[in-house]
């Protein structure tokens, strides 16, 4: 069958492409080639900058738009190439020689790729696209969702809510606060996450400039190949590697990817629940169905949605930091493949954020299910009121309220302010106790 929406294999490439296709400009295989170009002509220029030949105005301003206007046919001339050469980079390079030639410029085009081996290509137009995607792509995508939960913190800062620790009654906490333990990881770690390098290898075959030295003996071709990456690129060079880059760094950039969604995976987990026990409704959108039996159902889909695509790129990252750092001796090809699908976990991650948004604007809070949660359960104000007595030396205040509190069936407010009375304290301090409930006993928090 041809290839379509519905033909595809991977539901990226299908049911989802509509909501994700934007990410094909750092991803895809037009992405790669585009990239290996981008790093082949700025190389060849460099050179020229660097006095190695002279290249005429007239055709560097050819060359350059063969790179802007760079096409999907140019990308199909690329494949073709390759069908020959059975070489991904020495079809760019073949394709680069003939935009040389048609420049007017062939005595020159044998600077293209000077000195170069595939990998100093592929490690450094595979960084460069992953940090473009990292920077115009996710991490948008990451703040935005971060804002959005911040912008519901702020609106329900002074929602008291019980709070459940081993699934059971603990002391109340409020709504807004608990949003912002997830604005406050995800911001921890977005500046994690932007404290790691993006790595190239750029070096030659295996890594000593051998071609490039025994060529021109006298260069200084380390801070040559610094300053090609570092400055032309925006990337780091790493200084001692084989004939690939290490992917150490790139290995944390997955890592830290994967310790962000585990932290999304907790939030979505949190929302199902909190849905579930009826604290927020949903709205509805006419003509949709949320069960194909239970017409009153609306589901929490988009949390859903969101975990599991949060999974499976988990699984995926998981497999490439594990892989990547790994090579045989100075290099073996397994890296070639797996850096192919990198595009994958990255795309399940922003169609998981895109679904948490969807779902985060789909709330409704129902503060009448948050108070009766709160009025059902009385006995969250007994460490309260121990805390008071043990402030007042009271004997063995943990005790009474133990004694009168767990594992029982039914207390109340009635129960609790009987037992206060009965209390052997002044007036002024049972009044003091008496005013604790489970809709103001929700403590303090840093403002917001």
């Amino acid at each position: 069958m041809e290839l379509t929406n519905l033909t595809a294999i991977s539901p990226i490439d299908g049911r989802y492409r509509k909501k994700i296709h934007h990410l094909d400009e750092y991803f895809s295989e037009f992405a790669l080639i585009k990239y290996r170009v981008l790093v082949e002509v700025e190389y060849f220029f460099f050179l020229a900058d660097k006095r190695f030949f002279k290249l005429p105005t007239k055709a560097r301003s050819q060359i350059k738009a063969v790179l802007d206007g760079f096409s999907i046919d140019d990308a199909r001339q690329i494949k073709q190439f390759e069908a020959v050469t059975n070489h991904d980079v020495k079809a760019v390079e073949y394709f680069l020689k003939e935009a040389a030639d048609k420049a007017g410029i062939s005595a020159l085009k044998e600077w293209i790729h000077f000195g170069l081996t595939s990998q100093d290509i592929n490690n450094t137009a595979i960084p460069l696209s992953w940090k473009h995607g990292m920077e115009h792509e996710y991490l948008p995508a990451l703040i935005n969702l971060q804002n959005a939960i911040y912008q519901l913190a702020v609106k329900w800062k002074d929602v008291p809510m019980l709070a459940r620790t081993h699934g059971q009654a603990a002391s109340p906490t409020r709504l807004g606060k608990e949003l912002m333990v997830y604005v406050e990881r995800l911001h921890n770690q977005i500046e994690l996450f932007s404290s790691i390098p993006y790595a190239a290898k750029f070096g030659g075959a295996t890594g000593n400039f051998n071609a490039h030295y025994i060529a021109y003996p006298k260069k200084d071709w380390v801070a040559l190949g610094n300053a090609f990456v570092e400055d032309t690129l925006g990337l780091q060079r790493m200084q001692f590697t084989t004939q690939i880059e290490h992917y150490d760094s790139l290995a944390a950039h997955f890592d830290a990817l994967k310790r962000i969604n585990n932290i999304l995976i907790d939030f979505s987990r949190d929302m199902w629940t909190y849905i579930s026990m009826d604290y927020f409704k949903q709205q509805t959108k006419k003509g949709e169905i949320g069960s194909s039996a239970m017409p009153h159902k609306v589901n929490p889909i988009d949390f859903e949605n969101a975990e599991g695509n949060f999974g499976i790129a988990n699984s995926i990252f998981e497999h490439l930091s594990a892989k990547l750092p790994i090579s045989r001796l100075q290099r073996d090809l397994t890296d070639s493949t797996v850096l192919r699908n990198i595009g994958v976990p990255v795309a399940h991650t922003v169609l998981a954020i895109q679904s948490l948004q969807t779902g985060l604007g789909k709330l409704i809070l129902n503060n009448e299910a948050l108070n009766r949660d709160l009025d059902n359960n009385w006995p969250v104000v007994a460490e309260a009121i121990q805390t008071i007595l043990r402030r007042e030396n009271f004997p063995n205040p943990y005790e009474a309220l133990k004694d009168l509190t767990r594992g029982k069936s039914k207390i109340g407010k009635a129960e609790i302010h009987a037992f206060i009375q009965q209390l052997p304290v002044s007036a002024a301090l049972k009044k003091e106790l008496k005013a604790i409930t489970p809709g103001n006993y929700t403590g303090v928090n840093p403002e917001f």
